[in-house]
């Protein structure tokens, strides 16, 4: 029963850490980085879905992502779908292929988009201590269905306290890291 809960407890933690990770890589840093577009949305062929799904994205050059539409007919709502993605990015229609230029970031804006990224990590530490609640309400449960004694309680909170710290701890790199990245010149 407690290795089970541990697995499944590690399992959800990391699976918040990795949903940090993604939501990073999302964020602008001043170069052109193809995971800027994941979270576009394109309204086609009457339904809305990924834009990876309508057109290939490359990065060329540091500060150009070219966008290639599979079907010319789409290409004005890939143009939409990047505008209403509100990432600050103006796309250029050449024919069937979309260039859109990564603008170098202002100071200020930086600033932001580290207060956005604290933003991302807390929400992440969140769920992580929601984990670590549910698996302390249930080794709590176990003990008083006298599942487990009194001891593997006590000794399943701190397993799962240790995990816990190290997921946090890990949150903690990879924000400093993106930190460092979006403030580099």
């Amino acid at each position: 029963m407690l290795e089970e809960l541990y697995k499944e407890t590690k399992e959800k933690m990391h699976k918040s850490v990795e949903a940090v990770q993604r939501e990073f890589r999302t964020v602008r840093t001043g170069k052109a980085s193809t995971q800027l577009l994941d979270n576009v949305r394109v309204e086609a062929y009457g339904s809305v879905m990924p834009l990876n799904q309508v057109a290939s994205v490359n990065a060329p050059e540091p500060r150009l992502l070219v966008v290639q539409a599979f079907d010319k007919g789409t290409v004005g709502d890939i143009v939409k779908g990047i505008q209403t993605a509100d990432l600050g990015l103006n796309p250029v229609v050449d024919g069937q292929v979309i260039r859109i230029p990564v603008p170098a970031l202002n100071e200020e804006r930086r600033k932001e988009l580290v207060k956005h990224c604290k933003h991302i990590a807390e929400e992440g530490k969140v769920a992580i201590r929601n984990i670590r609640r549910d698996a302390n309400d249930k080794l709590k449960a176990a003990q008083k269905e006298k599942e487990i004694s009194e001891d593997q309680e006590a000794d399943g909170h701190d397993e799962t306290q240790k995990y816990t710290d190290e997921m946090t701890n890990e949150i903690d790199d990879l924000l400093e890291a993106k930190e460092k990245e979006v403030m580099e010149v």
